[in-house]
């Protein structure tokens, strides 16, 4: 770290630019408040313990779920994502609950098979509002989960909604507009940003899936540790191990040079973010929102961690390997949706029971793990795929 001060945001608690549940906007519905727990602690234990995260742990990140046991699957991916941005929100005095919240819901929405299972969907829907993940993962919490007996959802701070919806389309922005004036989706249209929490959250899921796609990358074969030493950003850090632990091989230099990699990174977001709050000086939460983006890595970083994101792209999303097996998600994706149209009453009750009944369809496929996917599949065409 360079020169952001961490015992000073320490010892100060919750920042003025944090956001304070004791401030917060509220609920849609109105809820008698915790004795024990603060309002961004219920969210995030109201999450835990949702069925759509438990769904997460037999959901795609990039390998297929049946591929391998150590493979990260969403949860995974979900559970690392919170570990890295609650440790910055504690060195930044953000509001760490909030921050834990947001992401672990930032992948509720997501599809069987990832983002095949996404572009899949979308497709089906095109003539129907279209399918997107994040706007899904928003739709989750506010009506899908049916636990409690006063309304639907989990009713959820707005704060902790606001940063589960980390993009939306202008004409998104307007429908939600339409039906919650002045609530998560305003800022697409106004232009202003979200609560630092929520900047981190999203910076803190690059960060994580870079990372982890290395790994698995390396661990499935379809990677070589050559092939990644061509990257300029892990290149140093495998360099420094190997200077550092010349007897180190396999999985441990692989490894070690991941957590090198990721604390530096880590690092860097503080030292950038706190620059930019010194720049930016805002006084408070609300202050964040009319400052432009401040949770960010330095110049060179964001470069680097790009160059990675590209490699990753060509060398490993578009491996003839991973694409073979994107191909066939997309046709079970389809042809689900071909065969509960056709016949709705194979559809759960209270999906079958919907008038909207495209968006029933796809809101029960998007809720699917791929193993169950698979099953109906089978089940409604006879055909076994991704076997």
């Amino acid at each position: 770290m360079a020169d952001f001060d961490r015992n000073a945001a320490l010892a100060a608690g919750l920042a003025p630019y944090a956001s304070d549940p004791a401030h917060t906007r509220g609920r849609r519905h109105p809820t008698p408040a915790a004795p024990t727990r603060n309002a961004y602690q219920r969210d995030r234990d109201r999450i835990v313990h949702s069925t759509a995260f438990r769904r997460l742990v037999y959901k795609t990140q990039v390998f297929l779920n049946h591929e391998g046991d150590l493979f990260r699957t969403r949860l995974t991916h979900s559970l690392e994502v919170a570990q890295l941005a609650r440790s910055v929100a504690r060195t930044l005095g953000l509001h760490e609950d909030l921050t834990e919240a947001i992401a672990l819901a930032h992948d509720l929405g997501h599809t069987p098979f990832g983002h095949a299972g996404q572009d899949a969907l979308n497709e089906c829907m095109a003539g129907h509002g279209g399918f997107e993940h994040n706007l899904q993962s928003l739709r989750v919490v506010d009506e899908l989960e049916h636990r409690y007996p006063e309304y639907d959802g989990l009713n959820l701070s707005f704060e902790t909604r606001e940063g589960i919806l980390k993009h939306c389309s202008p004409q998104l922005a307007r429908q939600i507009e339409a039906t919650e004036p002045g609530g998560v989706a305003r800022r697409f249209l106004d232009g202003t940003q979200p609560s630092l929490e929520a900047q981190l959250a999203n910076l803190a899921d690059e960060v994580a899936y870079n990372a982890h796609d290395i790994d698995d990358g390396v661990r499935s074969g379809l990677l070589t540790l050559e092939q990644v030493a061509e990257v300029p950003l892990f290149a140093r850090f495998l360099d420094a191990t190997r200077a550092d632990h010349p007897e180190v091989r396999d999985r441990r230099l692989l490894h070690e040079s991941i957590r090198r990699m990721l604390s530096a990174q880590i690092y860097d977001v503080i030292d950038a973010t706190g620059a930019a709050l010194r720049a930016a000086a805002p006084d408070s939460a609300d202050a964040v929102r009319r400052a432009g983006p401040l949770v960010c890595f330095g110049e060179d970083m964001r470069a680097q961690s790009r160059a990675l994101k590209r490699f990753l792209f060509t060398q490993l999303y578009r491996h003839p390997r991973v694409v073979e097996t994107t191909t066939q998600a997309r046709q079970v994706v389809r042809e689900l949706f071909a065969a509960y149209l056709a016949q709705p009453d194979e559809l759960r009750a209270e999906f079958a029971e919907r008038s909207d009944r495209e968006r029933a369809v796809a809101d029960y496929i998007a809720g699917m793990t791929d193993r169950f996917a698979l099953r109906e599949h089978e089940r409604l065409t006879g055909q076994r795929l991704l076997t």
